[in-house]
C-alpha cells in the first residue's frame, strides 16, 4: 500500500533529497508541498547554489556548540565534495572558500533526481499534521493519510515564503511537546532608523566595513540599499543581532596617525566610494578640505566613523532572509541519530533545528550532514 511505508521524508528540500539520495533500498517516502523538487536550491546563491564552504567549523553557526560539532564531524565539507564527486557533481570554489555549482543549482537537483527513485517522491503534498497511533505515525495531508515507522521532519523554515515555506516542522515539533526557541528572519539586510535615513540615498553603493554585534566580529562588504543596509556583513551580523545597537567601522583600513600629515582632502583618504565619503562628511558637518586644515572637533567626529554607533530598525524580514534563525531545541534532540529524545522514531534535520549558519554555504552543509547521521540511524532499523 502507496500509503504506508518505514519512514515518511517531510519536504523535498537538501536535507530531506540528502536523506532520500543515502537511504538506497530503504522503504520511504518523500512528501513535498511544492511542484518540483529542491525549490530552495535551485534559487539560492543566485541560482548557483552555494553548497559548502572550505573551512567549516561549529563556530560558523549559532546553536550548540557540542551538539554542532559531533555533527559535522560525522560528515563535514570534505565527505560531502566526496560523496558529491563519486556522483559526478564536482563542484567550483569561488569567492572566500565557497563551493557553489559549476553552471547551475540545477546540477545538483538533477543529481538527486537520478538518484532516488522517482516514485519515493510526491510531489503537490501538503503536511497539515503528524499524530502517532501505537507504533505507527498518522501523517495527515491534503491528498490523504500516510502511515510510517518513522517521520522524519526536514521541512525547512520560514524564509523564502515565495516557494510556499510555512512553520509545520515547528507545529509537529510543539505538537509532540519539544521546546522551540523564538523565531526571526536571519542572513537578512536592516531596515533603518530616521537619523541612517541618508543611507538610502546611498542605494547600490557597497564599502568594506568590520562590524561588531555583541562579542561577535564580521568583516565583509555592507550594500546601503532602499530599504537600509545589506550586503554580505550585514547578513551575517543579522545572525547573531536581537535588538539594540550595534557597532560599524566604516574605516577599517584608515589609521588617523598615518594620515594626520596628507596634503590631500580628506575625502580621498577615507578608503570609501566617493559618494559615502561625501555623504558622511555632510553628516558629521565636516567640508571636504585638506587634511592639515581640519579641527580638532572635526578628527573626534571622524574617529565616531571606526566606531559608528548603530540600532537597526528592524530587519527586511522573511521575503527577503535566507534562513529562519531559531527552531527545535538541541538539548531534545540526539546528535548521533537526530532523533527526538521525547518521541521514539521522530527525527528532525536541517533548517527546523535551533542551529544556524552564517553566509557562505554552512546552512546547505548542514542539512547535509544532519541527513547523513540520520541516515546511519535508520540504516540499522
Amino acid at each position: 500500500m502507496r500509503n504506508q511505508v518505514d519512514t515518511i521524508i517531510i519536504g523535498a528540500g537538501a536535507s530531506g533529497l540528502m536523506l532520500g539520495s543515502l537511504l538506497s533500498n530503504h522503504n520511504f517516502l518523500i512528501l513535498e508541498h511544492n511542484t518540483q523538487i529542491g525549490a530552495k536550491l535551485l534559487i539560492s546563491g543566485g541560482g548557483k547554489c552555494n553548497i559548502t564552504n572550505e573551512y567549516v567549523k561549529p563556530q560558523n553557526y549559532l546553536g550548540n556548540q557540542k551538539f554542532i560539532r559531533h555533527v559535522l564531524k560525522r560528515f563535514d565539507q570534505h565527505n560531502l565534495l566526496t560523496w558529491l564527486g563519486e556522483r559526478g557533481l564536482i563542484p567550483e570554489m569561488r569567492k572566500n572558500n565557497q563551493y557553489f555549482c559549476q553552471t547551475s543549482a540545477k546540477e545538483i537537483v538533477e543529481l538527486f533526481k537520478r538518484v532516488i527513485p522517482k516514485s519515493k517522491i510526491q510531489l503537490n503534498t501538503s503536511v497539515q499534521n503528524v499524530r502517532k497511533k501505537g507504533e505507527f505515525f498518522e501523517v495527515v495531508t491534503n491528498r490523504g493519510v500516510f502511515q510510517s515507522k518513522n517521520v522524519i521532519v526536514a521541512s525547512g523554515g520560514l524564509s523564502y515564503q515565495k516557494i510556499g515555506a510555512s512553520s509545520i516542522g515547528y507545529d509537529i515539533a510543539a505538537s509532540f511537546g519539544h521546546t522551540v526557541t523564538k523565531l526571526n528572519p536571519a542572513l537578512v539586510g536592516f531596515t533603518v532608523q530616521k537619523e541612517q535615513f541618508f543611507f538610502k540615498e546611498l542605494t547600490g553603493i557597497s564599502t568594506d566595513v568590520v562590524i561588531t554585534v555583541g562579542e561577535k566580529e564580521i568583516n565583509g562588504s555592507l550594500l546601503f540599499a532602499h530599504k537600509g543596509i545589506s550586503g554580505p556583513a550585514v547578513l551575517d551580523a543579522s545572525l547573531y543581532w536581537e535588538k539594540g545597537k550595534m557597532t560599524i567601522d566604516f574605516l577599517p583600513t584608515v589609521h588617523f596617525d598615518q594620515i594626520k600629515n596628507s596634503k590631500k582632502n580628506i575625502g580621498n583618504l577615507l578608503g570609501m566610494p566617493s559618494r559615502v565619503s561625501k555623504a558622511f562628511l555632510d553628516e558629521l558637518g565636516i567640508d571636504d578640505k585638506k587634511v592639515t586644515l581640519l579641527t580638532k572637533e572635526e578628527w573626534q567626529k571622524l574617529e565616531s566613523l571606526k566606531a559608528y554607533s548603530f540600532a537597526p530598525a528592524g530587519t527586511f524580514g522573511y521575503t527577503k532572509a535566507e534562513v529562519t534563525k531559531g527552531g527545535v531545541v538541541t538539548d531534545e534532540i540526539d546528535a548521533g541519530s537526530m532523533m527526538s529524545h521525547k518521541v521514539d522514531n521522530l527525527y528532525f534535520l536541517g533548517e527546523v533545528l535551533d542551529v544556524t549558519g552564517e553566509l557562505g554555504g554552512y546552512n546547505f552543509q548542514w542539512a547535509f550532514s544532519t541527513a547523513f547521521v540520520a541516515s546511519k540511524a535508520l540504516a540499522h532499523l
